[in-house]
């Protein structure tokens, strides 16, 4: 299976446009120049870019591509960052990506560096690259392109994207860099006792930004401003900030268009069983000099509510430990801890025991919402049968161990999710509306995607660590074969 890119889309041709026009004026440059790093002067010759724009003219730009484009004027260039918005769903990646070779296409520039806040984004990107190649190969005349992800186990590749005279994209996750201590700052003998970082920094690269919201700290705005980019695009459809914008698909206007993704709601619940504070007692813990309890609670956090575990003692109030979240404001102090029996009790007289938890979703909550999946599954399998489109359904989970589980010996066992899953798929497969529909055997038609330890088991993880690399590379460089029909 290969995927077909309509390269023809006007609101993807209007943000690239968008962006070249900033530069317009600029002539070509074969990007041949000798750089300096500090104030020693690096022996040969460097391909970089090289702007002859003045800040002026690139303001000038600015504003007459905000005119055309209905958006605020800037007043002045507030740096060389540039922000375009879109709306989920409508080809950031591909606009991005695509941006990259007009600006080779126009003004000669060659050297990119494309910056992300986590693994799996990194991943999407990589895997964009690599089935949009041939697409734009052919846009674009087979133009020479390398592109690379950053190591820092193989640092010496940075000499080659500084040296190579074609269109060179690094792509890099803000934590291998935004640090002193990252090896990428530090004096490296294998480069002569040179930084990495300074074989970027020397050819002023062109910095993307994916998702910038992610990177609005000082730290992380110093270390892509120590990258010495040539300018700074920010993409994306939540910006903090909206420095230049020099292109907007917002929510509304994607929605005109019919470009919106929509989804479909189905409630197993009330609303108000949402808000319902949550308390799970994993353990209770007695010492020679103190009682105390580890709590699953949800914790108000910077980037929102986040389900997590907290130590109390008696007489601390959930209310003070979930950051104030209004759901545990009455009758959640610990009135007391009985390690023997296992159990904490609330100041609502509840009674709480190691293992249960109250509030959130219960087994049967999360039974009937498996079926309920399955169930529009099936009618959508039905519904488009005959129109070669494949019906994929997705659950997010809370454990790994609720999926998928192992026994003493290391051998995988079903969790209760999979057993439900099952269970359920067999009970609806087999009802004569669907006879002939479904082919395959339960088990075979799920799976899950998780890190692995080192023992080879599956874990939970949050996604951003190395122990999550290989599961994102898996899940983006098999959307092929997952969107197969076959």
């Amino acid at each position: 299976m290969k995927l077909h890119f309509e390269p023809h889309q006007s609101f993807q041709l209007d943000a690239i446009n968008a962006v070249a026009g900033i530069f317009e004026g600029q002539p070509p440059d074969r990007g041949d120049f000798e750089y300096l790093s500090g104030d020693a002067l690096f022996q040969g010759m460097g391909i970089g870019n090289r702007l002859t724009l003045g800040d002026e003219q690139i303001l000038e730009n600015v504003r007459n591509v905000q005119k055309v484009n209905g958006l605020p004027v800037s007043d002045a260039l507030d740096g060389m960052n540039f922000s375009v918005e879109m709306e989920t769903g409508t080809g950031k990646t591909y606009v991005y990506l695509r941006t990259i070779y007009e600006l080779h296409y126009k003004y000669g520039f060659k050297k990119f560096v494309i910056v992300v806040p986590s693994i799996a984004i990194r991943e999407g990107v990589l895997k964009n690259l690599e089935i949009t190649f041939d697409h734009f190969q052919n846009l674009y005349d087979r133009i020479p392109v390398n592109y690379l992800v950053y190591d820092s186990k193989r640092v010496s590749a940075l000499r080659n994207f500084s040296d190579n005279n074609n269109i060179q994209i690094l792509v890099i996750n803000i934590d291998s860099f935004a640090k002193d201590e990252n090896i990428i700052n530090k004096p490296n003998d294998r480069l002569t006792g040179k930084r990495p970082v300074e074989f970027i920094q020397s050819t002023r690269p062109i910095v993307i930004v994916d998702e910038p919201q992610n990177m609005e700290t000082d730290i992380r705005k110093n270390a892509i401003a120590n990258l010495n980019p040539l300018c700074t695009l920010r993409y994306s459809a939540t910006h903090t900030n909206r420095y230049n914008m020099v292109y907007s698909l917002d929510p509304v206007r994607a929605y005109d268009l019919g470009l919106v993704k929509q989804i479909e709601v189905d409630s197993i619940v009330t609303e108000n069983d949402f808000n319902e504070a949550f308390i799970a007692l994993e353990k209770t813990t007695a010492t020679k000099t103190k009682t105390s309890a580890k709590i699953k609670i949800d914790v108000n956090t910077a980037s929102g509510v986040v389900r997590k575990t907290v130590t109390a003692k008696v007489g601390d109030d959930l209310y003070e430990l979930s950051g104030r979240r209004d759901v545990y404001k009455s009758g959640c102090i610990i009135n007391g801890i009985d390690v023997a029996d296992g159990f904490i009790e609330l100041s609502n007289g509840e009674t709480i025991f190691t293992g249960d938890a109250r509030g959130g979703l219960t087994d049967e909550v999360m039974k009937v919402q498996i079926r309920k999946t399955v169930e529009e599954h099936f009618q959508k399998e039905r519904k488009y049968q005959d129109k070669g489109i494949k019906v994929l359904s997705l659950f997010f989970i809370d454990r790994v161990a609720n999926y998928r589980a192992y026994d003493a010996s290391g051998n995988a066992l079903k969790g209760k999710f999979a057993l439900w899953f099952e269970e359920i798929y067999n009970e609806l497969s087999s009802k004569s509306s669907y006879q002939g529909l479904i082919s395959h055997a339960a088990s075979d038609v799920h799976n899950g995607y998780f890190s692995q330890d080192k023992k080879g088991n599956w874990n939970d993880t949050r996604g951003n660590s190395q122990a999550d690399d290989d599961t994102f590379r898996l899940i983006m460089k098999d959307k092929e074969r997952l969107l197969d029909i076959q």
